[in-house]
């Protein structure tokens, strides 16, 4: 996701970013500094694989951190709960009716930083959201998945921005 232009995310998305890294910057460098340290003593670095091992983690550590800085700095936060309408649009949760089986299965469309399908949080840029921007409640969206096509009946649209349910991962 590096490059330019903004990255759409929620309140909550940045705020999740912003954690991840004070605990990379204030927690892990540290933590790796003092193992490359210890793994240092312990002499010929050539044939020290817990030097190698630390110095490789240094290494994606200070990567996530150059990620994390960018992604923050490209942030354009969309507060949900200062949305509304009648249509589905980023940040919305939206309940729909699974034509062809009957369920109803929620979802929300959040930035491709914050997807989780766990949570049923899908990006914005993912076939069922892109089937679903623009859509009122009583539309029908069709969706190409890989076991076909599927239709999904637009039940409900809300907009909230849940206080940082992502503490809980």
């Amino acid at each position: 996701m590096s490059g330019s232009g903004n990255i759409p995310m929620t309140p909550s998305g940045l705020r999740k970013l912003k954690a991840e890294l004070k605990h990379l910057q204030t927690v892990e460098r540290g933590k790796i500094s003092k193992e490359i340290e210890v793994a240092r003593a312990h002499g010929d670095l050539r044939e020290n694989a817990e030097y190698h091992a630390a110095k490789e983690k240094q290494s994606h550590i200070e990567g996530r951190i150059l990620d994390l800085n960018d992604w923050i700095a490209r942030a354009e936060v969309i507060d949900p709960s200062k949305l509304g309408g009648d249509k589905v649009v980023f940040g919305a949760t939206v309940d729909l009716l699974d034509v062809e089986t009957d369920k109803t299965v929620s979802y929300r469309l959040v930035g491709e930083l914050e997807a989780d399908l766990k949570k049923r949080w899908i990006a914005v840029t993912s076939p069922v959201a892109r089937a679903l921007i623009g859509k009122k409640v009583g539309d029908v969206a069709t969706v190409q998945s890989p076991g076909g096509v599927r239709e999904y009946e637009v039940q409900e649209i809300r907009f909230d921005d849940p206080q940082d349910e992502s503490a809980e991962s």
